[in-house]
């Protein structure tokens, strides 16, 4: 296994904010949807469309909560789809959030989380793994979903992503 080096924190940074624009891309998208497309689901997927979307801002805004036991000004509540906008400014906090926990993350730091939850603790960083793996799964799922409904998905990939913030380059071929 690689041992890192130090350096800049721009890769992490990039890692988060591609996880935070993916999110809004697909809220975005999804924003467009009938009531009855919101409500579709697949076998093998987490559950409606609805539903996955609130799952995977939920899921982050619970992480920050468990580290620092911050929420956003008006959390999305679990028992029901707030509505867009609620998602939208919950997905844009939890993002900046766990990027400001990404940062300050060491190989040992620890989060103890205590009830109502279980009393548990684990390493911050796979905390943070957790967190770019677990919105990428849904994402996922809620794009197959889409698929098989008829509809295209948007582009959600590293390289859409370095497209749209200008990344993405295209060089003239020297002879």
């Amino acid at each position: 296994m690689l041992q890192p080096e130090q350096g800049d924190a721009s890769v992490l940074v990039e890692l988060f904010h591609h996880n935070v624009w993916a999110n809004l891309k697909l809220l975005d998208f999804c924003e467009g949807l009938a009531d009855e497309q919101l409500d579709t689901t697949a076998v093998g997927t987490y559950g409606s469309i609805r539903d996955t979307l609130l799952h995977i801002i939920g899921s982050e805004v619970s992480y920050v909560h468990r580290v620092n036991g911050k929420l956003p000004g008006g959390p999305p509540p679990r028992d029901h789809f707030p509505g867009f906008e609620v998602l939208k400014d919950s997905a844009r906090w939890a993002g900046e959030e766990l990027l400001q926990l990404a940062l300050s993350a060491r190989a040992d730091t620890i989060v103890r989380q205590r009830p109502p939850r279980m009393s548990i603790q684990y390493k911050l960083a796979g905390l943070m793994t957790q967190a770019i793996n677990h919105s990428t799964e849904h994402r996922t799922q809620v794009s197959t979903i889409l698929t098989q409904t008829g509809l295209e998905p948007p582009e959600m990939s590293g390289w859409q992503y370095m497209d749209e913030v200008g990344e993405l380059q295209e060089i003239a071929e020297t002879p």
